[in-house]
C-alpha cells in the first residue's frame, strides 16, 4: 500500500468515524487532495473532476472542503484577497509563496514555539496558534527572463 493510499484510507475512517457519508465525489476530493502537489483551490480540484464527475458542482467542492477542514482532515489556507487553498498537511509546518506565481511550498522547520510564548509575556494573550509565510520567486519563475 502506498502512504497516499494508507492516507486515503485512514481519512475514509476519519470521516466514517465522524458520521460522514462516503459518496463518490467526496471520496474524490479526498483522493485529489492527498495527491496534490500543489495546495489546490476549490476551483481546481472542481476543473480536476468535472470530466469524472460532470454532474458535480463547484458548489459539491465547498461542501465537501467544509466538511474536511470541520472534521480536521484539511487546513484552509487564506492569503490576502485571493482564493482559499487547501492543505492536506495538517502537521505543523510553513509555507513558501511565490511571488510572481503564487505557487506555495511546504517548508518544514522546527516549530516556533518560543515566539508564541514570547507573545505571550509582552502582550498578556493566550496564543491559540501562530502562521509563518516566506516570499520570494519560485525557480520556474526565475528562469523566465524579465523585461
Amino acid at each position: 500500500m502506498t502512504v497516499s493510499e494508507a492516507q486515503l484510507k485512514e481519512a475514509v475512517g476519519k470521516l466514517k468515524d465522524s458520521g460522514v457519508r462516503i459518496t463518490p465525489q467526496r471520496h474524490a476530493v479526498l483522493e485529489y487532495l492527498l495527491n496534490a502537489e500543489i495546495h489546490p483551490t476549490a476551483d481546481d480540484i472542481y476543473k480536476a473532476l468535472e470530466g469524472k464527475f460532470p454532474n458535480m458542482s463547484v458548489a459539491t467542492v465547498y461542501n465537501n472542503l467544509r466538511v474536511f477542514r470541520e472534521i480536521g482532515l484539511v487546513r484552509e489556507l487564506t492569503y490576502g484577497d485571493s482564493s482559499s487553498r487547501f492543505d492536506c498537511n495538517t502537521s505543523k509546518h510553513y509555507h513558501i509563496i511565490c511571488d510572481s506565481c503564487g505557487k506555495i511550498v511546504d517548508f518544514h522547520y522546527p516549530s516556533l514555539d518560543e515566539v508564541e510564548s514570547l507573545a505571550e509575556k509582552v502582550t498578556g494573550f493566550d496564543v491559540s496558534h501562530h502562521r509563518m509565510e516566506i516570499y520570494g520567486t519560485c525557480t520556474e519563475c526565475k528562469k523566465v527572463p524579465q523585461h
